[in-house]
């Protein structure tokens, strides 16, 4: 196995880890909403909680040049807490108070089929069709594990706003695609907590957050865990650890490639609540997963391809170097988040791309 590929291998356990993060989220901030926080309240509490972990890390880490990659890309960046993790998040759980949970995650995960279009039709690069296939495949797969079908609506305001979590999705994409090769995975995921945290603040509203839920024991799973150790695991695990291996991973693949594995982020979730909550998954699902997971092998296959051809764009460079090609050019690689039952995405899911 070459470098090339190798990194190309490394990209892709790496989104499939940030999509199982990510997709563990959902247990958990379900318990906590449960127990009194709102939707937005437990969006809230987790990217904060990221936000706390990561800005000293980032500073003991990178030290000086932390603040060099946030100045010389700051517009991005700002951008990406915006959409990629605020923006995301917040759409996400409008839609899925006023349509079908399964209805508002398919919206969503049509932010792949937004990166496509937008690299075809804005960018003016070639998509290669195995991607498009993969895509198309996961998303078919999808609509089967979260059962689309079952109390359909169209609500204007929740349609509108899953739309909305879909372009925040794939500016999420698109603009780590940018950045690939010049800031650090560190200095993005941080940047986009602190904007995230900042930005939601109001709409959430934490001064009113029932912190008396923090040190209760909280009912989870068949037992109780205390409230604490919940928000813990989706700030650190379900953020924090999701979205550095998401944009990591999206660092070493095309765009086209990468959001076609995040739609796996789903099948995680579905699974996590099978195990830890005991939801059971009916046949329609598990064949849906079986697809979802098709999908994503089959636009894998693609990585290769966009390496070696024209536009397509190549994985990054091992180390984070900046090959001369990404010098000369705006690089053509990506990850989360997306989202999930009661989570992301975000997935994470670009104005500025």
């Amino acid at each position: 196995m070459d470098g090339a590929a190798r990194t190309r291998a490394a990209g892709v356990g790496l989104v499939l880890l940030s999509s199982v993060c990510f997709g563990s989220s959902g247990p958990f901030g379900k318990a906590l909403i449960e127990a009194g926080l709102g939707p937005l309240q437990a969006v809230w509490l987790r990217i904060a909680v990221a936000a706390l972990v990561l800005v000293p890390v980032a500073a003991a880490v990178r030290g000086r040049a932390a603040p060099a990659g946030l100045r010389a890309h700051a517009r991005p960046l700002i951008w990406y807490g915006l959409t990629g993790v605020a923006g995301c998040q917040a759409c996400y759980f409008v839609a899925a108070s006023r349509l079908p949970v399964g209805v508002a995650i398919l919206l969503e995960f049509s932010g792949p089929v937004i990166v496509l279009a937008w690299l075809r039709l804005v960018r003016r690069v070639p998509v290669h069709r195995t991607a498009a296939a993969g895509v198309a495949t996961a998303m078919a797969g999808l609509a089967l594990v979260v059962q689309v079908w079952t109390g359909l609506s169209l609500d204007p305001v929740g349609l509108a706003a899953g739309l909305g979590a879909a372009a925040c999705q794939a500016s999420y994409f698109l603009i780590i695609d940018r950045l690939a090769g010049r800031v650090d995975p560190l200095v993005i995921t941080t940047a986009g907590s602190v904007v995230g945290a900042a930005v939601l603040t109001v709409p959430a509203a934490p001064w009113a957050l029932a912190w008396d839920v923090l040190p209760a024991q909280v009912p989870f799973a068949g037992h109780t865990a205390p409230g604490w150790a919940l928000a813990a695991w989706i700030g650190i695990v379900s953020t924090v650890a999701a979205y550095l291996a998401g944009v990591a991973g999206l660092q070493r693949l095309p765009a086209q490639v990468g959001g076609a594995i995040c739609y796996t982020e789903a099948v995680a979730a579905a699974l996590i609540a099978w195990a830890v909550l005991g939801e059971r998954l009916a046949p329609a699902q598990m064949a849906g997963g079986a697809i979802v997971l098709a999908g994503a092998y089959i636009a894998q296959r693609a990585a290769g391809r966009a390496a070696a051809g024209p536009g397509g764009g190549g994985a990054a460079p091992p180390g984070g170097q900046v090959s001369p090609a990404r010098k000369r050019r705006a690089p053509k690689v990506t990850d989360t988040a997306g989202s999930t039952t009661v989570t992301s995405a975000p997935s994470a899911g670009a104005a500025a791309a």
